[in-house]
């Protein structure tokens, strides 16, 4: 196999290793004495409520609405599907969370709160705290996007300024029996952080909110302003904590997460006579600085061949004005291709959710001749990467990754491999 199809392959075995359709069944419990509401949002939440559909019995009650975004829904028949705007929240998810809410609040002793939880939910799901409008909630996702804040940091944000996160949705069914299968595309495979934990307990504050604020010296808008420092005086009502009585039978399982595909991607490899070091699940930082460390483990590792190196995680990169268009995982790899200098090496970086930042490939490919064929062409990558414009510096090269929406999500796929021509 060529190294170029050898990547891809082992982008679509990480891929399928996460598909709600093999991994959701076996955590299905069985039908209540009551009804099963399904509710939930995130990427994978068409292709979960469609796993959920399969398999359910069907002389037992099963109803509910998940959200997802934009050309990722499904068809299904028991459970509507609603499709919203992803990373910044529109007014189609906010009235979908308020419709949720409303469905869970109706819930009895008897009934089943089932609930699809997966990354990219929270701001499907974000329906704005009262005094907050959602023009405001999208001028601070989007700055906070800009200045390069981590998903926790947003993620604390958000928990504190929606009324599903940090276990809200789990306090509007107190009373029900309650399960949340979480598909994982955050560093630790918090149940708390992926989609900013709608059943789950909250560990953080709306104190902890303005600090991350104050950190990044964000300016406030007047509504986000007055609700953070009415919550944290204690004039409104906070998160719930582990404590509370909502969270006595809600029940979060993580059902998929990076290290399952990263670890099928290392069995793919082996099968085809490559050996696979999985270097970390866990990778987090700037884009570039991950690509100049990556590098060096290139250049050390260079004389064992064939081999390929493995890692996931999410890594982040900082707009400036004017910038380029570029996710994470092509920005890693043009910094890639100029730390490796003369090394060759074949690479691949990928989001398993199809998406690279927002544009509409999931990543791209790295070849020993990437730069090569780059000057023949006139183009500067040092320039490119300066005005962070890796998807043009990659389109043009036709070395762009193309899937399509996966309708999962385990964040980052990343692999240096070496020793092939």
């Amino acid at each position: 196999m060529d190294p170029r199809s050898l990547l891809r392959g082992s982008f679509q075995a990480a891929v399928d290793a996460a598909d709600p359709r093999q991994v959701l069944p076996p955590h299905l419990p069985g039908p209540p004495h009551g009804r099963t509401l399904v509710v939930g949002g995130g990427k994978a939440a068409a292709s979960m409520a469609m796993a959920v559909e399969a398999h359910w019995p069907a002389d037992a009650p099963l109803s509910g609405l998940v959200v997802t975004r934009y050309l990722h829904g499904l068809p299904t028949q028991r459970i509507e599907v609603v499709e919203a705007s992803h990373p910044l929240p529109d007014e189609r998810g906010e009235a979908a969370a308020l419709r949720m809410l409303d469905m869970c609040r109706q819930l009895g002793p008897d009934d089943l709160l089932l609930a699809l939880v997966s990354g990219g939910g929270s701001s499907l799901l974000a329906a704005p705290v009262e005094g907050v409008t959602l023009k405001e909630l999208r001028q601070l996702t989007q700055t906070l996007l800009h200045v390069g804040a981590s998903i926790q940091d947003i993620n604390t944000v958000r928990k504190h300024l929606t009324r599903l996160s940090g276990g809200q949705l789990a306090r509007a069914a107190q009373g029900a029996q309650g399960l949340a299968l979480i598909i994982s595309d955050v560093v630790g495979d918090d149940p708390g952080s992926v989609a900013s934990g709608p059943c789950a307990p909250d560990t953080s504050s709306c104190s902890d909110a303005l600090e991350q604020l104050q950190r990044w010296r964000i300016t406030l808008p007047p509504g986000v302003r007055h609700h953070l420092e009415a919550c944290a005086a204690g004039r409104l009502p906070d998160t719930p904590r582990s404590d509370d009585p909502c969270f006595v039978r809600m029940e979060n399982r993580v059902i998929a997460q990076a290290r399952g595909s990263l670890m099928a991607a290392v069995r793919y490899f082996e099968q085809h006579g490559v050996t696979a070091l999985l270097l970390s699940d866990k990778v987090t930082g700037d884009a570039q600085s991950v690509a100049h460390q990556h590098a060096a483990l290139a250049h050390a590792q260079a004389r064992r061949r064939p081999l390929a190196l493995i890692s996931g995680g999410e890594t982040t990169v900082a707009l400036r004005p004017g910038s380029g268009r570029g996710g994470r995982n092509s920005e890693y790899l043009l910094a890639l291709a100029l730390a490796l200098g003369e090394t060759p090496a074949w690479g691949i970086a990928c989001d398993t959710d199809g998406i690279d930042g927002s544009e509409d490939n999931a990543g791209a490919v790295l070849t020993p001749d990437t730069l090569v064929r780059a000057r023949a062409s006139g183009v500067d990558a040092a320039g490119r990467l300066a005005g962070h414009d890796s998807y043009g510096f990659f389109s043009g090269l036709g070395d762009l990754v193309v899937t399509g929406p996966t309708r999962t999500n385990v964040n980052d796929y990343r692999v240096l491999l070496l020793g092939l021509s």
